[in-house]
């Protein structure tokens, strides 16, 4: 189990301003430890279902996913094995890539403030998702320069688009110190690993070493949420994920997920997702079909 965090370390290639890949059943995505770099990254995961990990931000997505992440938000992997989608292209560039005016003439100021909305992470849907997508996807076809225009297009057509959601719009900060982002990095590899464990405030504080009183107010003030919530909340979307693709019961999804107590589960996923775990995965079902 690899509990240190990483930093990745992204380097274009040479004669190169961004970085860009794209993965499919042939080249898989091996990144799913949590991870920050300075780099923005824009995602575009063609189909598939899997879990959306972003700064405290823990979600399930269905039918692909398209999503912007802001410079040094610790985030993991989008796909796996498991997870059923067709590809995945990743576009890596630095906030001055081209400059560090470039984004603040006037032709240029959505996608200045897109990168300043980014900073929690933002995920398109809609029509945006699908089109933007596709234009990433064509990017594998294009010599290098049409390569540059076309993500300042991808960049513009974002800072347009209404189809968005702000993945951490409580709030997210890593203002003070990267080594910040490192300690944050260990609890979150440490819950991604043992998240269906009972896992003590004592053993986590034991970890980055602080006082239990200390961690909370740390964790809080990093993630505007406390450690018991983010757990429950990533339990919680694990149980998401079984009940849209496991034949489990709901008994079992519930154990599975890190509960221990049934009707705790059932309270906590209705409060959740607005709806109790049946009615969830009958309501994904005729979604999926």
């Amino acid at each position: 189990m690899q509990q240190k965090p990483t930093f990745e370390a992204i380097a274009p290639n040479f004669g190169h301003s961004f970085t860009y890949q794209k993965f499919d059943e042939t080249k898989h995505n091996k990144n799913n430890v949590w991870h920050y770099h300075p780099e923005i990254e824009l995602v575009y995961v063609n189909g598939g279902t899997g879990k959306r990990q972003i700064g405290s931000h823990v979600s399930y997505y269905t039918k692909g996913d398209l999503i912007l992440i802001g410079s040094n938000i610790p985030h993991c992997g989008f796909t796996d094995a498991l997870t059923g989608n067709t590809s995945e292209t990743v576009i890596q560039m630095k906030l001055d890539f081209l400059g560090n005016d470039f984004f603040k003439i006037p032709e240029m100021k959505n996608i200045g403030q897109l990168f300043e909305t980014a900073s929690g992470g933002i995920a398109f849907h809609g029509k945006t998702k699908l089109k933007v997508g596709e234009k990433m996807e064509i990017l594998e076809y294009q010599t290098d320069f049409q390569r540059l225009l076309s993500i300042l297009n991808i960049l513009n057509e974002l800072g347009n688009s209404q189809e968005f959601r702000l993945l951490n719009a409580e709030g997210f900060s890593m203002e003070t110190d990267i080594k910040d982002n490192d300690r944050i990095n260990v609890v979150f590899n440490f819950v991604k690993h043992n998240f269906k464990d009972e896992i003590s405030l004592q053993e986590m504080a034991d970890m980055v070493s602080m006082t239990v009183p200390s961690f909370c107010r740390y964790f809080k003030k990093i993630t505007n949420k406390t450690f018991t919530q983010f757990v429950n909340e990533y339990r919680l979307v694990h149980a998401s994920k079984l009940l849209a693709e496991k034949p489990l019961s709901i008994t079992e999804v519930c154990f599975e997920s890190g509960f221990n107590n049934f009707s705790h589960f059932n309270k906590s996923f209705k409060n959740f997702t607005g709806q109790n775990p049946s009615e969830y995965r009958n309501q994904l079902k005729t979604v999926l079909q």
